[in-house]
């Protein structure tokens, strides 16, 4: 439903139906329509189910006006329709329930609008013409001008290191900011919190997906992902800890190629394990973020995923980006840290426990709710920079000839020294 606008989709179609439970409201409609051009036989009497009904054998009106009264689940039942409209639909809602809740849950769903009972001639007549629009305006979906799809992998090299923060910043930069249509996919199938961070229930469009790679088409994207703002959709899920991911990694590289098509840019929230599991994933990755903290461990970790990138996806671009960076109290130094990894850190983030306080309590993206701070322009300009590397813009990676900290891996001797100073220091403090 209310996919993009694609010519020559709606050539054979029906260009309006509806589907009203009551007399009073078809009244109202029906003049209306007729003032748009319309056939008033195309206002049926009967509501969802009767549409759900009709439209499984024959075929979808560019526009679908349908009335939720007598649904008791409204939100199943509209994923009900979504399965028997085809792509291109607009679907206009009508219903006698006010409830913000409902109308945010329903536009999430692929609703185009949501129509109050008892409906008026206006009301009708603006919802009907702002549903025109959608296919009066396609220069904006024109598929005839290519666009260059950047797809961004963001990967932590620890867990709570901030990636899952940085890739919802990201996508909604991309998207409330820069006006592109943004595909956020979040990978940690049982954990993942790109849904939570946006304050939206995950829904179950990553399970499906998951449990059923054979589904994943253009209509499926439209149904299954959860819409955050005009030009931001998103795949998550809350999976349940007594499911394990069964999955050879198809219904994954499935929606990375669905995403190539519907948006311009693709966020994924990639969990390291991905990497080992299904290194397929990164081959039409364009950016890779790898997020690092400032820790020996965190340092090791560098090293072995930027040699595994080197060695299974040459085509991408790496960018690490160092988070909760706190001046004085680092385990390892910056310097240190570059030489170790033997390559620049390109952003630094500074640890900042009251903004990141501040975007939960609002149920914003870090970089929404905090626009004003260091962090945020920092993160403001992390997308800048993806933005331009993904279009072929070269960055520099070099670093000063040092003696490395870490780059000859010789952290069994570093760990046993800490060991050991942590065991005289212990041992100082039992004899004082």
């Amino acid at each position: 439903m209310n996919a993009p606008w694609k010519p020559g989709v709606q050539g054979n179609r029906d260009p309006f139906a509806a589907y009203i439970c009551d007399d009073a409201a078809l009244d109202v409609l029906r003049p209306v329509v007729i003032e748009l051009g319309w056939q008033p036989e195309k206002c049926n009497k009967g509501g969802l189910r009767n549409a759900v009904q009709s439209l499984s054998i024959s075929a979808s009106p560019n526009i679908l006006l349908v009335d939720l009264s007598e649904s008791g689940d409204p939100l199943s039942d509209i994923n009900a329709l979504a399965e028997v409209c085809e792509p291109g639909t607009v679907v206009v809602a009508v219903g006698q329930v006010n409830d913000v809740r409902l109308y945010r849950d329903l536009l999430a769903s692929g609703i185009h609008d949501y129509l109050l009972k008892p409906l008026s001639p206006s009301q009708v007549r603006d919802a009907l013409v702002n549903a025109q629009a959608v296919f009066a305006n396609p220069k904006q979906h024109d598929p005839s001008v290519a666009k260059k799809h950047i797809s961004t992998a963001v990967i932590g090299t620890r867990g709570g290191c901030g990636a899952s923060t940085l890739a919802t910043s990201l996508a909604w930069l991309f998207s409330a900011d820069e006006k592109r249509p943004t595909a956020l996919l979040d990978l940690d199938v049982h954990f993942g919190t790109g849904a939570l961070a946006l304050d939206l229930e995950p829904g179950r469009g990553l399970t499906d997906a998951i449990e059923n790679p054979g589904r994943i088409d253009g209509l499926f994207i439209e149904r299954a992902m959860i819409r955050a703002n005009d030009h931001l959709a998103i795949l998550s899920a809350e999976a349940p800890m007594n499911s394990p991911l069964m999955t050879d990694g198809a219904a994954f590289i499935q929606l990375e190629e669905e995403f190539r098509s519907a948006f311009e840019m693709t966020v994924i929230d990639m969990p390291r394990n991905m990497l080992i599991n299904f290194p397929n994933l990164l081959t039409d990755v364009n950016v890779a973020l790898v997020v690092v903290e400032m820790t020996l461990a965190s340092a090791r970790d560098t090293i072995r995923i930027l040699s595994w990138l080197k060695s299974n996806a040459t085509h991408v671009q790496p960018l690490i980006v160092a988070n909760k960076v706190q001046a004085g109290v680092a385990e390892i130094s910056k310097s240190d840290f570059e030489a170790s990894i033997e390559r620049k850190i390109n952003f630094t983030i500074p640890y900042d426990i009251k903004a990141a306080s501040n975007a939960a309590k609002l149920g914003q993206t870090f970089a929404d709710a905090n626009r004003a701070s260091k962090a945020g322009a920092v993160v403001r300009e992390i997308a800048k920079m993806v933005m331009g590397v993904g279009e072929g813009e070269e960055i520099e990676t070099s670093v000063k000839a040092k003696t490395s900290l870490l780059g000859k891996l010789d952290l069994k001797s570093m760990l046993s020294s800490s060991k050991g100073t942590k065991d005289k220091a212990t041992a100082g403090a039992a004899a004082a």
